[in-house]
């Protein structure tokens, strides 16, 4: 288990503060002991906390970028797939870093785009930035195993694998969806892509 969280400004030419960054991401240290990392370009921010299982080494920190700096991944989850697509992209001329699963969601993004996210099996949440358009996107696995929860407030798309990095950000209020309490007292959770908090949405599968 991993953590995620960041932001993507929509004003023209605003720039991702990192301390917000931060303070979002911190507030998930439960769910990455093993480090953490944040970065910002221009509007967007991405922040990482992780629990290292297949590189234990720095070079699977994330946010993880191309050798290029031009793809930005921040992820977390497990690709079953992986080494058969890392084996297809190296036969596509691309070359690997790390041991990580994480690195193929970069260079797939570079290979293939968009179509990347019909060739992956596994359970992932992640968000992904390219420079070379200015495109982010995040996305969730087919059944929803990984969270991911989503909010616009404040001048910001926000993303996060929970609501308290959300909070955190300082843009939102922890105020509840009045229109939802009854499902969590009745069910102990929030079906569908609402959440038991206004303007918080869950990400669809």
């Amino acid at each position: 288990m991993c953590g995620i969280a960041g932001l993507v400004l929509v004003a023209p030419g605003t720039r991702a503060e990192r301390a917000e960054v931060e303070r979002m991401t911190r507030t998930l240290v439960h769910r990455g002991p093993d480090g953490e990392g944040v970065w910002t370009s221009g509007p967007v921010g991405f922040g990482h906390r992780r629990l290292a299982i297949l590189d234990l080494s720095e070079a699977g920190a994330q946010p993880m970028q191309d050798a290029a700096g031009e793809v930005t991944v921040t992820y977390n989850g497990e690709l079953y797939n992986w080494r058969a697509l890392r084996t297809e992209l190296e036969a596509l001329g691309h070359a690997f870093r790390t041991s990580c699963d994480t690195e193929v969601l970069v260079e797939g993004w570079r290979a293939w785009g968009v179509e990347l996210l019909e060739r992956l099996e596994g359970m992932y949440a992640f968000a992904l930035h390219d420079a070379r358009t200015g495109q982010v996107l995040i996305a969730r696995d087919r059944l929803g195993i990984k969270p991911l929860y989503w909010a616009e407030a404040g001048g910001a798309l926000l993303f996060a694998s929970e609501v308290r990095a959300l909070l955190a950000s300082g843009r939102l209020e922890a105020a509840p969806d009045r229109e939802r309490v009854d499902a969590f007292l009745t069910l102990g959770y929030v079906p569908g892509e609402r959440s038991f908090f206004a303007g918080i949405r869950k990400l669809r599968p």
